[in-house]
């Protein structure tokens, strides 16, 4: 089964709860939230709080991709009634397992 999961990384900011109220009528799943630190990856993006904007705004679920170092320390943030996937890179966790059992 496929499942469309646009990502907001990509979205207008100034129009984020508009853009994501037309990906939703338009079919979405998912909204897939790019985490960006500049550490694990080279660019910033945004963190919980913009993600957690967009709660009441949309029924749809978020799909986290964290790209950042010490993961475990931001799970709880990303960790909404909306959440539905919280993926880590296995190379910037120091115990995997620990952060799988999180």
């Amino acid at each position: 089964m496929n499942r469309l999961a646009p990502s907001i990384l990509s979205a207008d900011f100034s129009q984020l709860g508009r853009q994501v109220e037309t990906i939703e009528t338009a079919g979405a799943d998912l909204i897939h939230v790019d985490v960006m630190d500049g550490h694990f990856v080279p660019n910033i993006s945004f963190g919980a709080p913009v993600m957690k904007s967009l709660l009441g705004r949309t029924e749809l679920p978020f799909d986290v991709h964290l790209m950042i170092e010490h993961p475990d320390d931001y799970i709880r943030e990303f960790a909404t009634d909306h959440t539905e996937y919280i993926t880590v890179h296995a190379e910037a966790c120091v115990h995997l397992h620990r952060t799988v059992q999180m």
